[in-house]
C-alpha cells in the first residue's frame, strides 16, 4: 500500500513562513479532522506556531524559523525526486491526537523521556510525571500509537492539522552513544547476540569461541567496519539507534514545523509544550550529565581509526550534517 502524494503536497517544499500562515486557516477549514485540544489562546499547537507575529518573534521563534529553512533549502538542493511515504515510514511518528502532535523519535535524542512526556499527555491523567513511567514502560509499543497504525485518511488528517516535531544530535556523537550503550554495558545481552556475534565473526581476526558465542566485547573500531561493510544494509535495514534521522523520519517527504536540538534540549522542549499549552506541572525531565556521551568523548573513539575510514564513516551520515545543520567535527581527519 502507498499513500497518495495528497498530504506532502499541501506544504511543498520551498514554502516561506509567510505563505505557511496564509495557508492554515484553508487547510484547518478543509479537515474533517481537527484536535479537541484548544490551548491558553483557544489555539491548536500548530496554530500557535504560525501564528504568531513575526515581527515581535522572540529569539527562540527566530532560532526554529532558521532551522526550518535550512532543512526545505537542504531538501530542495539534494533531492531530485519525492517518492511517496509507505506505513512503514510512519512507524516512528507518536500521535498524541488530544493535544495535535506527531513526535518522531529517534533513538540517542532523549528518546525514552521524550515518549514519557508524550504518555502523560496522552494519558488522560493516567501519569502525571514523566519521571514516575520507568524507562521501559515508555518503550512498550501498547503505550503509545504510531501514525503507521491509521487509516490513508487519517494518516492525511494528521499530517496536514498536527504540529510535526522532531529531535536531532550531533551524527557522529549519537553513533557513540549507540555503542556505548548497546556494546558496552553487560545488560545488553540481545544486542550482544544479535549484533555483537556477528561483528566479532566478520570483522575480527581470529576470534576466541568466546567472544564468537557472546559478542559482548565488540571494539569500537569493529563496530566502524560492521556499518561499513556493504553486506550489512544488503541484509537488512540499520538497527534505529545507528540509522541514520533522515531514513528514520523522512524530513524531506515530512513537513516538520519544529527541528529540536539535543545540544539545546531543555529550551527547545520547554517551547514545543508552550506551544501546546501544556499545564505547568507537565515538565521535560532534566538529562543525566555523568553518562551522557560528550564531544570530548566522540573524539576519543575516533582517535585510532584511520582517516580512510573516519571519511567513508562520516559520508553515511553527511546527510544528516547537511539538514542539521551541523559542522564536521574538528577530530576528524579527512583529507
Amino acid at each position: 500500500m502507498v499513500l497518495p502524494p495528497l498530504c506532502w503536497k499541501q506544504v511543498p517544499e520551498g514554502t516561506s513562513e509567510a505563505e505557511l500562515k496564509q495557508m492554515l486557516p484553508s487547510l484547518e477549514a478543509s479537515e474533517d479532522l481537527r484536535s479537541t485540544w484548544q490551548g491558553k489562546a483557544g489555539r491548536s499547537p500548530l496554530q500557535a506556531l504560525y501564528e504568531s507575529d513575526q515581527f515581535e518573534q522572540s529569539t527562540l521563534q527566530a532560532v526554529h524559523q532558521q532551522r526550518r529553512e535550512m532543512l526545505s533549502n537542504i531538501c530542495s538542493r539534494y533531492t531530485r525526486k519525492r517518492r511517496l511515504l509507505r506505513p512503514d515510514d510512519l512507524r516512528h511518528l507518536v500521535v498524541d491526537d488530544t493535544h495535535g502532535l506527531l513526535y518522531c523519535y529517534v533513538p540517542k535524542v532523549a528518546c525514552t523521556n521524550w515518549k514519557r512526556v508524550m504518555m502523560v499527555l496522552t494519558g488522560q491523567g493516567k501519569y502525571r510525571d514523566p519521571l514516575e513511567i520507568p524507562a521501559h514502560e515508555a518503550h512498550v509499543p501498547s503505550n503509545l500509537r504510531t501514525l503507521s497504525e491509521y487509516s490513508v485518511a487519517e494518516i492525511n488528517a494528521r499530517l496536514r492539522t498536527y504540529l510535526k516535531f522532531v529531535f536531532v544530535r550531533e551524527p557522529l556523537e549519537r553513533l557513540v552513544s549507540a555503542y556505548r550503550n548497546k556494546f558496552t554495558l553487560s545488560y545488553n545481552t540481545a544486542f550482544h547476540k544479535r549484533y555483537g556475534t556477528k561483528i566479532v565473526r566478520r570483522h575480527r581476526p581470529q576470534p576466541s569461541q568466546r567472544a564468537l558465542e557472546r559478542g559482548d566485547d565488540v571494539r569500537f573500531e569493529e563496530f566502524v567496519y560492521y556499518l561499513l561493510d556493504p553486506r550489512t544494509q544488503q541484509e537488512e535495514p540499520f538497527n534505529e539507534h545507528w540509522e541514520r534521522v533522515h531514513s528514520l523520519c523522512h524530513p524531506c517527504i515530512i513537513h516538520y514545523d519544529v527541528v529540536g536540538k539535543y545540544e539545546t534540549l531543555a529550551e527547545d522542549a520547554k517551547y514545543i509544550l508552550q506551544l501546546v499549552g501544556a499545564d505547568a506541572s507537565v515538565k521535560f525531565p532534566a538529562s543525566s550529565k555523568t553518562t551522557r556521551t560528550t564531544d570530548d568523548m566522540t573524539a576519543q573513539f575516533f582517535q585510532d581509526i584511520s582517516p580512510f575510514y573516519q571519511r567513508r564513516l562520516f559520508n553515511l551520515y553527511k546527510m544528516d550534517y547537511l539538514l542539521f545543520n551541523y559542522s564536521i567535527p574538528s577530530y576528524l581527519r579527512l583529507r
